[in-house]
């Protein structure tokens, strides 16, 4: 197998740094990165690197971090890198121009099994929605995003202590092995690229705004335990405790029936549970962060806040 390939990589986040690890363990020539300007953090809004950019750093690997994907300056500097191929991880749309440049093509990863849950958030949505698998999709770009003709997929159980952060970290890992045998099958001509079947598409994944993360007590209890578990541990999902915004990581469905309280009423012994009454089923909050403070388990959060 020739590891010669030139590869250019795309990416941002600390998703795509696992998979551009894994290509540099595995020997591949990866010529140059694409990521994200640094975007200013923190009280000093210093301007921080994105986690591709410091892998990058730590390996010598020329990087670019065009503002503008279409600029003539850019697509100039891209083309002098030669790339055969492009692999894509948790980056922006990518213009024609870009994608359409190497001779063997770019490739996407995808955290879901496409063509269902197209879009943004695959991660939140497939346990906001209570799946009970999901897994990881490579495929080549074209027009539509995350409509290109399928390479390789392998699926992953969703175990129902789950939440956002435990099922990134898999994928994470499981996707980083996916990319790898994706270049190696590119670079020996051994791939067959399968039109995805667009009557397959169950549902979207579109980008998490605000208002999807607060709750609403008149959703069954097991939506929400879903909703909480989609969220958590980023974004998190949202709602009025006390008077002031509550940030909720971990809940319980405590009842599937109803009790004498309404839609949003809760009940506490004000040292070990807080119980919300849903539009079916009580929900219980079992770790929280209310504006301000830190986050806690709720038995420690009522010790210093009386309901």
């Amino acid at each position: 197998m020739n590891k010669d390939l030139r590869i250019v990589f795309m990416g941002t986040p600390e998703f795509a740094v696992a998979a551009l690890e894994s290509l540099l363990q595995e020997g591949w020539n990866v010529v140059a990165v694409v990521t994200a300007m640094d975007k200013p953090q923190g009280r000093g809004r210093k301007p921080k690197p994105s986690a591709v950019k410091a892998c990058a750093l730590q390996h010598n690997i020329p990087i670019l971090q065009p503002p503008n994907l279409k600029s003539e300056a850019f697509l100039a500097e891209l083309k002098a890198y030669r790339a055969d191929l492009q692999v894509v991880v948790a980056f922006r749309m990518l213009p024609e121009l870009v994608w359409s440049m190497p001779p063997k093509g770019t490739f996407n990863l995808h955290a879901s099994l496409l063509p269902d849950y197209r879009g943004a958030a695959p991660i939140n949505w497939v346990l906001i929605n209570g799946e009970e698998k999901t897994g990881v999709t490579t495929f080549f770009l074209q027009h539509e995003i995350d409509t290109g003709n399928i390479l390789f997929q392998e699926e992953e159980p969703i175990h129902p202590e789950d939440n956002a952060g435990s099922l990134y970290q898999r994928l994470m890992e499981k996707g980083a092995r996916l990319v790898v045998r994706t270049v190696e099958a590119i670079a020996s001509g051994n791939v067959e690229p399968k039109a995805q079947d667009h009557n397959k598409v169950r549902h979207q994944a579109p980008k998490i705004f605000r208002e999807t993360c607060e709750i609403d007590w008149a959703q069954p209890a097991t939506t929400i335990h879903q909703l909480v578990k989609g969220l958590s541990p980023y974004p998190g999902a949202r709602c009025d405790l006390n008077g002031r915004s509550c940030k909720i990581y971990r809940t319980a469905v405590v009842k599937e029936e109803d009790t004498s309280l309404r839609a949003g009423e809760f009940e506490t012994d004000n040292k070990t549970y807080i119980h919300f009454q849903t539009a079916k089923g009580l929900l219980a909050l079992l770790e929280l962060q209310v504006e301000g403070k830190r986050r806690m388990e709720v038995q420690e959060y009522l010790r210093g806040n009386r309901l």
